[in-house]
């Protein structure tokens, strides 16, 4: 057996303990040490997954220096990332933090930059790359089941949790927009978006002033435009009781849904398109005996015809594609643990998908400061 790598989870908040639970748990981890501020959290931590010999502290200082930690997993807010991370890496270990990277792009670039000098490995958490249902959409589009693709479509709402370091925009887009791009296999090139605050209104302090001094906003509408022309709509909002988690896109044959909401059917292919209606293409300047005929679509050829005036669906169906069952936090950190090992970078989510996609949420940003203007991005 190989030998464990010893990690370090900081935060053990909502999302960190996740985290401690998965590398707790997993046979090539060894959890050395939990980090929060909170102490009312870790003795939550220490009881219910019944840690021995593990170093619980609240703060990052006391436990920096200990020989056994190779890598750290950080779960804090958004704003201590970059520093956070700076210090790992710095001190030769590999990283995983929680999305997003950080709040500034260039912040982002400096850290991979870092991590190659270093040496480590750094991987961001969008635990969505490796959600079974995402790799068998992305395989169904790479197939050419929907046809040509037009456009797509995601909402994601719910009750909660109400962040107060980031915005909605930051807290729920980058999960969609990071399956689009996976799924399309390019970036967005423009973006607009419009938000309303309603619950935490200026003065915003600290290092988020400079992206939310309007606020933090509560709904976002947002539209991402990719180099083919597809686009891609996204609704947002951290207090519908509505819950959704639903992402699809649309093509000439078919629609591929994502609905995470769906727990036994996550997946669906929703086949259909649309056709002329029989009769309605007619040749020009031909003969009433030519105009009395019918000519189908495949019998079009060179002639020019009159454009349909009707139109009609066809090929509908509903196909369940199957989809693996595994928990992709647990698929996370087996891929961040197997980097860490080989010191090699992760194909699917390393500091530079997370710097594109930090970049993105910038852009988006800046277009609801200016009112739904169009930004491109560069």
């Amino acid at each position: 057996m190989s030998k464990r790598i010893g990690i370090a989870v900081l935060g053990a908040g909502r999302w960190g303990v996740h985290l401690v639970r998965n590398f707790w748990q997993h046979p090539e981890a060894q959890l050395v040490a939990v980090v929060d501020p909170h102490r009312e959290r870790l003795t939550g931590i220490q009881e219910r997954f019944a840690l021995q010999d593990v170093v619980l502290a609240n703060d990052w200082q006391e436990v920096r220096e200990m020989p056994e930690i190779e890598a750290v997993a950080i779960a804090t807010p958004a704003s201590t990332h970059y520093s956070l991370i700076a210090d790992a890496l710095n001190r030769g270990y590999h990283v995983l933090a929680e999305k997003p990277l950080t709040l500034d792009p260039e912040e982002c670039l400096e850290l991979c930059h870092l991590a190659e000098r270093q040496e480590r490995q750094l991987m961001v958490d969008h635990t969505y790359l490796f959600h079974p249902a995402v790799e068998a959409g992305k395989e169904a589009i790479a197939l050419g089941r929907l046809g040509e693709l037009r456009y797509g479509y995601a909402a994601r709402t719910h009750l909660g949790p109400l962040r107060q370091d980031v915005d909605a925009l930051w807290d729920l887009a980058i999960h969609d927009i990071s399956i689009f791009n996976l799924w399309l296999g390019e970036m967005p090139v423009q973006v607009q978006a419009k938000g309303t605050v309603w619950l935490q209104r200026p003065p915003i302090r600290g290092s988020e002033e400079r992206l939310f001094s309007q606020g933090l906003a509560d709904l976002v509408w947002a539209t991402l435009t990719y180099p083919s022309g597809f686009q891609a709509f996204i609704h947002l909002c951290w207090f519908n009781p509505d819950k959704q988690r639903r992402l699809s896109v649309m093509g000439t044959q078919g629609t591929l849904i994502f609905d995470e909401m769906s727990a036994g059917t996550p997946l669906i292919l929703q086949r259909g398109y649309v056709q002329p209606e029989v009769g309605v293409y007619r040749a020009e300047n031909s003969t009433p005996q030519m105009a009395s005929q019918e000519i189908t679509a495949q019998e079009i050829g060179s002639q020019k015809i009159t454009p349909p005036q009707k139109w009609q669906p066809g090929g509908q169906g509903c196909e369940i594609l199957p989809v693996a069952s595994a928990e992709p936090l647990q698929r996370v950190c087996d891929r961040f643990l197997d980097c860490a090992a080989n010191n090699r970078r992760s194909s699917i989510s390393s500091g530079w998908v997370g710097a594109d996609l930090v970049k993105i949420l910038t852009a988006l940003s800046e277009s609801m400061k200016q009112g739904n203007q169009p930004v491109l991005i560069r």
